[in-house]
């Protein structure tokens, strides 16, 4: 005896796809309004500031509150040169820990190490900034700082990047432990994105007698350099806004003496979080307000490069094809 069919599910009606086109439009332009919200309380906030100084806040390297008087290019200087510098180290070492998690690690190897990276990110800030302020400077002072100076002593222009006093905390220091921080991140995104590379690209590229490295150039990474731009972009973001590890480090020096990597400085975050507490109403909040306007500026010129980037690489692949 036959069973009689099931009945079918009932369909969702017309409505319930309109309920729901309607909230996500709604999540995006809530997401958007957020965004206009902040930005105009920063500009709001920091409307003082802007009257006086203008753009000249961000040529200036006059920091003193005493006087009333505030400029912002040592703080701007900090953050761009320690995220340059986290960058140059972590981008390096993450694609090589996603290279190696994804075509060359043993498979017994692949989970624990990916796991023990990933765990990294986990770690407070708070605790790195510890970390790298008693640990990390001494080591730092003693076995790199000191023997670059021996090196490049009396050389033109390099060695100026390497003067001063080498007592481990400054610009060098803090981009080192931002580099530590932001690689668990770049990496796990590129080893995520290598690994969505179909099998069958890679191993057509082997079968035609490619090496890894030619695998990796020329098949995954132009498969994945959305995603792995992507994930610079994300470190890049994480180098940008991190406060308390920086704090720790970078030495808190509101002047602009060389331009020396040892030498200690400021950036706009720790500078926030040092003063927004003890500031008094006017100039002076006015002025760590123009450094978040500033900070949150940044931010958005190196999103757009990012997207401007990916637009002319899908460009020129259309120009080959």
């Amino acid at each position: 005896m036959s069973t009689p069919p099931r009945p079918k599910a009932a369909r969702s009606g017309p409505v319930v796809d309109r309920i729901f086109g309607w909230l996500a439009k709604g999540s995006a332009i809530f997401t958007l309004a957020m965004l206009v919200a902040i930005l105009m309380s920063l500009v709001v906030s920091a409307w003082p500031a802007i009257t006086k100084y203008g753009l000249g806040f961000l040529t200036s390297t006059t920091w003193d509150p005493v006087k009333e008087e505030f400029g912002g290019l040592v703080m701007i200087y900090g953050t761009v040169m320690t995220s340059i510098i986290a960058l140059l180290i972590a981008v390096p070492v993450s694609f090589g820990i996603a290279l190696f998690l994804t075509e060359l690690s043993p498979a017994w190897l692949k989970r624990p190490l990916g796991t023990a990276i990933e765990l990294l990110a986990a770690v407070p800030s708070i605790v790195y900034g510890m970390w790298g302020l008693l640990v990390f400077s001494p080591v730092l002072s003693t076995y790199v700082q000191q023997p670059l100076q021996s090196l490049f002593s009396g050389v033109p222009y390099v060695g100026a990047l390497f003067s001063g006093a080498p007592v481990g905390i400054g610009i060098l220091s803090a981009g080192i432990i931002l580099a530590i921080m932001i690689i668990p991140f770049i990496a796990a995104v590129m080893r995520d994105v290598f690994e969505v590379t179909p099998t069958l690209l890679k191993e057509s590229a082997y079968g035609l007698g490619a090496t890894t490295w030619e695998v990796v150039s020329k098949v995954v990474l132009p498969y994945t350099k959305s995603g792995v731009i992507g994930g610079i972009m994300l470190g890049l973001g994480r180098a940008i806004g991190e406060t308390m590890a920086v704090t720790f480090v970078i030495g808190n020096f509101n002047q602009l003496d060389s331009l020396s990597l040892f030498q200690a400085a400021n950036s706009i975050t720790s500078a926030l979080a040092n003063e927004f507490a003890e500031a008094g109403e006017g100039l002076h909040q006015g002025a760590l307000m123009y450094l978040g306007l500033v900070l949150f500026f940044i931010t958005f010129v190196i999103l757009s490069l990012s997207k401007l980037l990916l637009l002319q690489l899908r460009k020129n692949e259309g120009a080959k094809s």
